[in-house]
């Protein structure tokens, strides 16, 4: 089959089922497209909708997001995950401010450039905010492309990636840029899926090669088995006479970085003695497991009130006292938000 009949038989099905109302696409401007797509990177739509919802009313636009801190942003992001996307997003719109006259650039080529965007975020933003033909290869059309092609092998080797690109070029329409780069989307993520697909009710199954060999669970190959590192450490959850609880900042690369959290043992220096604890009554919490891509967490939590302010904690930028009315707006790790909601909000702290 071949582009042009893969093209007109797709977007003809879209035109019936496909996905219309999202929300970055109503109104839709490049803003809207950049922000939902870097919100998709390894997240799925129904998780990112709440989110974007959040995030476009209180930065509708680049200048307000330009001119946020990056505590508001992560605050807003705060258990969406991967929050290096959160602070590329931050950077990206100060970069635009300065260099763009406040918008993004209107190439994949400079999109590309910015960061967080790779080449093909950068032409699905290209492709839907200006409704050009782009190549784009996100994990459910690399899912599609790789049963109609049966092309081998993991789709992250460079080698079937660089097949799957080269697949997804000879495929392109020559109009409808927007349509069919949704729609190539829309098929991978609700009939091509990676489990129970329907290929009975696909638009395209008379070209699929995996389908026609009646071998559609083997494509794509499965990602090589991750590897899982355990971690188990302290956090505490230490309150002021005021009620206020102590937390800092964590270091901007790493686990939860940029994130505040509470104090935690997992650079192997001891609590007690870091913040001089010495004295003070710690009482141990149930634990906590966190699951991370490549981490299991096991998060043992102790809870104190200090009288006085202990000899290790100084008045530093990444190390700060926060009340009630000021912590649940803050960017904290979803574990953390947890222990807090659960242990000085049932307290009445």
């Amino acid at each position: 089959m071949g582009g042009t009949v893969f093209s007109s038989q797709l977007l003809d099905w879209w035109d019936r089922h496909g996905r219309k109302d999202l929300p970055w696409q109503h109104p839709r401007s490049a803003y809207r497209v950049w922000v939902s797509e870097i919100m998709l990177q390894q997240t799925q739509v129904k998780t990112v909708i709440p989110f974007f919802h959040r995030f476009v009313e209180r930065f509708p636009d680049m200048a307000s997001l330009a001119a946020a801190s990056e505590d508001e942003v992560l605050a807003l992001w705060s258990g969406l995950g991967y929050y290096a996307r959160a602070r590329n997003l931050l950077k990206t719109a100060r970069i635009c401010r300065q260099d763009h006259d406040g918008d993004l650039p209107q190439t994949p080529e400079k999109l590309a450039t910015l960061p967080g965007i790779g080449q093909s975020t950068a032409n699905a933003i290209y492709s839907q905010a200006h409704n050009k033909t782009a190549v784009i290869l996100d994990g459910n059309v690399k899912r599609v492309l790789a049963r109609y092609f049966a092309v081998p092998g993991w789709p992250g080797k460079s080698s079937a990636h660089k097949q799957l690109w080269q697949a997804a070029e000879e495929l392109l329409p020559t109009e409808r840029g927007a349509d069919y780069t949704q729609a190539i989307m829309d098929l991978g993520a609700t009939l091509c899926t990676r489990t129970k697909p329907g290929c009975a009710d696909c638009p395209v199954n008379r070209g699929c090669k995996a389908y026609g060999s009646d071998s559609v669970a083997n494509f794509p190959a499965r990602r090589p088995r991750l590897k899982i590192s355990k971690k188990s450490f302290q956090m505490i959850i230490l309150t002021d006479r005021e009620g206020k609880v102590l937390l800092e900042k964590r270091p901007p690369a790493g686990i939860w970085g940029g994130l505040w959290s509470l104090p935690a043992d997992d650079d192997g220096t001891p609590l007690q003695q870091r913040l001089g604890l010495e004295g003070v009554d710690l009482r141990p919490l149930p634990g906590l497991q966190h699951q991370l891509t490549h981490v299991q967490m096991t998060i043992n939590p102790l809870i104190g009130r200090s009288e006085l302010p202990p000899t290790g904690v100084e008045y530093r930028p990444d190390q700060r006292w926060f009340g009630q009315q000021e912590w649940p707006h803050l960017g904290l790790p979803k574990p953390v938000r947890q222990l807090l909601e659960t242990h000085l909000e049932s307290n009445g702290t």
